[in-house]
């Protein structure tokens, strides 16, 4: 970690949601997504809220050697958004624990406030971890 990722860092990213995002996308697999509402999912909302953390931090990482994984997660959905509209992320780093990141998040779809929390990350070694997954599924008899 580059001595610039500290507390206070701020970051905005802004998502144009698709349809293939919406809760019938989710798990194709199941019959009763399908018969849900087009709107944002949220398991698509989380990936989203992750993915704007992820890029506050990469120019503070030694990107890809270091790279973060998702811990923690703390916010509601608190508006439905249909697709054709845009989402903006904010996210506020809040505190640096070590390799513990906690940020502070919101997002609005330019009508409503569609959630805010909060998300905790780790940072990794990749190498490492992707060692360490490799190693849990030959255990596991997956490779």
């Amino acid at each position: 970690m580059k001595d610039t990722l500290k507390p206070g860092l701020t970051y905005q990213f802004k998502f144009k949601v698709p349809t293939t995002k919406t809760v019938p996308h989710l798990y194709p697999e199941s019959e009763a997504f399908q018969q849900m509402p087009h709107v944002l999912a949220t398991g698509f909302m989380v990936g989203l809220l992750e993915w704007t953390c992820i890029e506050a931090i990469r120019p503070h990482l030694d990107w890809p050697r270091e790279q973060s994984v998702g811990t923690s997660i703390n916010f509601s959905h608190l508006a439905a958004t249909p697709p054709g509209m845009t989402v903006t992320v904010d996210v506020r780093l809040d505190k640096v624990e070590g390799r513990k990141l906690t940020f502070f998040i919101t997002a609005h779809d330019g009508v409503d406030k569609i959630t805010e929390g909060t998300h905790e990350r780790f940072v990794i070694d990749a190498g490492k971890f992707n060692a360490k997954v490799a190693e849990k599924a030959r255990g596991a008899g997956l490779q």
